[in-house]
């Protein structure tokens, strides 16, 4: 009887996600997740932008020629075989499935692949990719199509190690977008194997990528919420400058780590000279899983323009068993259970942060988020224009402290964040005085009120006090736009003209019963005086009820105009 067995079509090279690629990062980083499992210490990576060429040469185990048709050939090849999941050096395996490799064999016209173990000579060929679209249109079975003999280009490449693989690419497919200033970046920022592993170091073009690379990013870093004491090189001040006006701890019950951030400003997330900028992303034993972990958990709040970070699952990972990672290995299935869990972790620890940023950013003079209601849009806009009017005072600034150590606050910052308090009761308790007072003014020009006598002695008395003072400050232009009578009286002389309430009526609704309590408190408020908790609730009532009354005025004079 025969025996029969499966011949896999190369057009299954496709249809496994041969294109899936796009991403110049994502390439690299497959490379270098394969270098980490082979236990690489060195990874040199070679980009030339204007011959679209890129190399990238380690030192790990190699393969020989077994080696190379059986693994690196082996499309869907696993590493993780009788329950091994961390390499000889102990480093976790990266690589699951096998398919990754097709991003590096498909994103270039030709792939030179070189490689060598220390007892075995180098292997290798070449993949023209026209010729393999060839053998996928003519549906060529696998074993069908051979690789072009190794090249030179290859060779070349693995003379100075004792072990080691080399992959070149000719004529990348899609023109390196990215610049080599922001390639670095972010193998700094995603690929953080050499946090793992000190040993497993990254060059690009002989450049050693380090967490210096990042150092304009750490100086822009304004808080910062350290998950269940995370450390890395990037949050400490000794490696890259680091001094966040706060951190904050947070204890989560589910095995995770990592930290979240904000910056100064929205702009500082971006990578200078590039349309890219960093995210809030997740990782899984040092790798990238989740670009922008917060797409999936979107919250439209301002403060998600200004947070980056890095929060770690390797939970996520189950080992030999069941596999969560999409077949791009660039994201993590949606609805696996366990991930869900971890989002919903993220979305509660990011909720609490929200509330937290706004008070921290008021806390030190800027603007916070204008979506969180703890307090009134009133205050928080008067609490700008206070902020705003302190910059523009320069005011001294304390004294520079070495870093790491606490900032000490002076008087005079003492001082100001005690009236930045006050600031938001007041200065809209002004704007209210000041629409209110000048409404009730133009309504009385408009309606041609007469004044009383009363009325017209109190201006007379405050204009003389005004023509006094000029005299004394030599001031000989005028100070008013308008210098008629109104302009010199209060809320109570201009309460009493238009609604005044008869003293046989204490009754009837109307300004000027308002207007009698109202004024000592409105003036405090416009001689710049602090007020008491009695005083402020008691000026909020008789405001509100003023403000009732001049709506109310206001159309019912329209009503009649019709």
């Amino acid at each position: 009887m025969c025996k029969f067995n499966f011949n896999i079509s190369l057009s299954v090279l496709n249809h496994l996600g041969r294109n899936l690629y796009r991403n110049f990062i994502t390439v690299i980083g497959e490379a270098v997740s394969n270098s980490w499992d082979a236990d690489a210490e060195n990874v040199w990576i070679t980009i030339d932008k204007e011959k679209r060429y890129m190399s990238i040469v380690d030192d790990g185990i190699g393969m020989d020629e077994k080696g190379f048709q059986d693994k690196f050939l082996k499309i869907g090849y696993t590493k993780r075989k009788n329950n091994i999941i961390k390499s000889t050096k102990g480093r976790p395996f990266i690589g699951r499935k096998g398919i990754g490799k097709l991003a590096l064999l498909s994103c270039a016209e030709k792939i030179h692949i070189a490689t060598k173990t220390k007892t075995s000579t180098i292997v290798g060929g070449v993949i023209d990719n026209s010729e393999l679209d060839k053998a996928i249109t003519d549906d060529l079975n696998s074993q069908d199509y051979q690789l072009q003999a190794v090249s030179s280009e290859a060779l070349t490449k693995l003379k100075n190690v004792e072990q080691g693989t080399a992959i070149c690419f000719e004529n990348i497919t899609d023109d390196i977008i990215n610049t080599i200033e922001y390639i670095k970046k972010a193998i700094a920022l995603y690929f953080k194997f050499s946090l793992i592993d000190n040993d497993f170091n990254i060059y690009v073009n002989s450049e050693l990528i380090t967490i210096q690379q990042l150092n304009d990013l750490a100086r822009q870093t304004q808080f910062v919420w350290v998950i269940n004491n995370f450390t890395e090189p990037f949050l400490e001040n000794k490696t890259t400058g680091i001094n966040p006006k706060e951190i904050i701890n947070i204890v989560s019950s589910l095995p995770i780590k990592g930290y979240i951030a904000t910056t100064a400003k929205p702009a500082n997330t971006k990578i200078r000279g590039t349309n890219e900028k960093v995210t809030l992303d997740l990782f899984v034993n040092g790798r990238l899983r989740e670009k922008d972990i917060l797409r999936h958990i979107p919250t439209a709040r301002i403060v998600e323009s200004y947070t980056f970070g890095q929060i770690y699952a390797d939970s996520l990972d189950k080992g030999i068993g069941k596999d969560i990672f999409t077949s791009s290995r660039e994201g993590i299935i949606f609805n696996d259970p366990d991930f869900q869990t971890v989002l919903a972790e993220i979305k509660s620890i990011f909720g609490n942060l929200m509330e937290q940023w706004d008070d921290l950013r008021r806390k030190y003079g800027e603007a916070g988020d204008p979506d969180n209601t703890s307090i009134s849009p009133k205050a928080r806009k008067a609490e700008e224009l206070f902020n705003q009017t302190l910059t523009d005072m320069k005011l001294p600034k304390p004294k520079k402290v070495k870093p790491g150590q606490p900032q000490q606050e002076n008087p005079v910052q003492k001082w100001v964040r005690e009236l930045a308090v006050e600031a938001q009761f007041n200065i809209p308790s002004y704007s209210e005085c000041f629409i209110s007072e000048n409404l009730l003014r133009k309504y009385i020009e408009y309606t041609n009120l007469s004044l009383s006598q009363e009325a017209k002695t109190e201006a007379a008395k405050w204009k003389e006090r005004e023509s006094n003072s000029k005299e004394a400050a030599n001031i000989s232009y005028d100070v008013r736009q308008s210098n008629g009578d109104i302009y010199y009286l209060d809320m109570n002389y201009l309460a009493n003209l238009v609604d005044k309430v008869p003293n046989a009526s204490p009754k009837i609704a109307g300004l000027s019963r308002s207007a009698t309590i109202y004024k000592p408190l409105r003036d405090s408020v416009g001689h710049t005086s602090l007020l008491t908790e009695n005083a402020k609730n008691q000026l909020n009532i008789e405001y509100n009820n003023i403000q009732a009354r001049i709506v109310k005025l206001l159309e019912s004079f329209e009503e009649k105009k019709k």
